[in-house]
């Protein structure tokens, strides 16, 4: 499968009221999800009842997506701070890992590193950190800094600030702590690796004030999909969330990354490539497209545009609707998510307001609506034909439509012996096949 052993690996991807960005319309959402620490407890139950590897949530360090007029009539402005809401999550969960997201541009590697090993502590070696590097060029007002930082140099500062936060991680080796009451020897100082690093944008001196975790250290996961994104996956990630439109597309990304892995001494099968995937299913094929019509209908066109124009970081509002995408200039902030949708509108002939409800459910992840077996028809074809390891699940509505995945699609699954029917461990790595990697993982560019 995908070229690794083992079932396909399921992430459930969390954002507020739904991945749809109607679906805090929709009468069977939320509305207040973002803020609801109970019914978000109630999703992460029922991802653990689906036997989901992990309950993911993005982050960003900023309120601005667009201009007022559009985040007046968006659901994702506010919600509980990621880090805090995943150390509730583990205490109302036995086997689900709890992964977050968290800026290298906007944080320091002692804190974070210390944040995340504490989380992977109280969650019993269930803990993984998301790296990102915060395309949102508002996130530098929420610092008071006069520009965002360039999409290269931010990846220089992310391939040193990952080198530094898993050195810390790895200050206590195995069979260090020894607490002999007799002897009043507490650790063993010569197990101890105190890391001393100085580089081009930190200093730092470990050893971390945290001991390990029953994993040995959180599980480090990442979502570039750039030239530097794929670079940084292949010498620090064990997961990578992707988003790709096709089969083909992919393949490419897939065996890419893979390739990359060697130059660092890895082996293929120390990361999963899990993209991205919305779905909506019914027990009919026409049902299901009912269902993501209703939501496709409670779009209001100025959300749907200022949503589309933050995501290719170009202001839309002068061009008429029902006309063709203009030409998109490219800078040195944006992702290549701008790349994607620009793609997604030439291939298929799509106007402005066409784009919109194209990109308005997964934000250029792929989508599926339909039966579970047409469903489970193309998931089983990307992990067997090397496109993916597995998927990071995005229900439009929460928590409908995470019930109607659980109880049509994960059966199906299951009857095709590609998914676990319990869990296989106790840790998030355990779960994944992950073994811990060895330290240092390679070199600091």
């Amino acid at each position: 499968m995908g070229g690794s052993s083992g079932q396909m690996k399921l992430g459930m991807f969390y954002w507020p009221c739904g991945h749809h960005i109607a679906a805090w319309r929709h009468p069977d959402s939320v509305a207040n999800s973002g803020a609801n620490l109970p019914h978000i407890i109630e999703l992460a139950q029922l991802a653990e009842r689906g036997l989901f590897d992990m309950f993911f949530m993005a982050d960003s360090v900023s309120f601005w997506r667009g201009g007022l007029d559009a985040m007046t009539h968006d659901s994702y402005g506010t919600w509980i701070e990621p880090f805090t809401l995943m150390g509730a999550l583990a205490q109302h969960t036995k086997h689900l890992g709890v992964v977050c997201t968290a800026t290298t541009t906007y944080d320091q590697p002692f804190s974070l590193a210390r944040r995340f090993a504490s989380l992977d502590l109280v969650s019993g070696g269930r803990a993984g950190w998301n790296l990102v590097t915060s395309g949102n060029k508002a996130e530098a007002d929420s610092f008071g800094l006069p520009e965002h930082m360039e999409k290269t140099e931010r990846y220089k500062r992310a391939h040193e600030f990952a080198h530094v936060v898993r050195g810390l991680w790895n200050s206590w080796g195995d069979g260090v702590f020894v607490r002999d009451r007799e002897s009043g020897i507490y650790f063993d100082k010569d197990k101890l690796q105190i890391l001393d690093h100085e580089g081009p944008y930190f200093r730092a001196r470990g050893p971390l004030n945290v001991p390990p975790s029953p994993q040995g250290e959180p599980v480090m996961v990442q979502a570039g999909a750039s030239d530097d994104g794929r670079e940084l996956a292949a010498e620090t990630a064990e997961v990578i969330f992707g988003a790709q439109q096709t089969l083909e597309g992919a393949q490419e990304f897939y065996a890419d990354v893979k390739s990359r892995m060697l130059a660092y001494g890895r082996k293929p099968d120390d990361l999963k490539v899990m993209p991205g995937l919305l779905v909506c299913v019914g027990e009919t094929h026409d049902e299901a497209v009912c269902k993501y019509d209703m939501l496709q209908d409670l779009i209001d066109p100025v959300t749907g545009l200022q949503l589309l124009s933050k995501r290719l970081d170009y202001d839309l509002s002068g061009f008429p609707i029902d006309g063709p995408l203009p030409d998109i200039p490219r800078n040195k902030i944006s992702s290549t998510r701008v790349d994607l949708f620009v793609e997604i509108a030439q291939r298929e002939n799509l106007t402005i307001r066409d784009l919109y409800r194209r990109v308005a459910g997964a934000r250029g992840h792929y989508e599926i609506i339909g039966t579970p077996t047409e469903i489970v028809d193309m998931m089983e074809q990307w992990v067997t034909e090397g496109a993916c390891d597995g998927f990071n699940i995005m229900p439009p509505v929460f928590p409908a439509s995470l019930r109607d995945f659980i109880d049509m699609v994960v059966p199906e699954l299951q009857r095709r012996g590609l998914y676990r029917t319990e869990y296989s461990g106790t840790t998030l790595r355990e779960n994944l096949g992950l073994t811990r990697p060895r330290w240092p993982s390679g070199r600091v560019t």
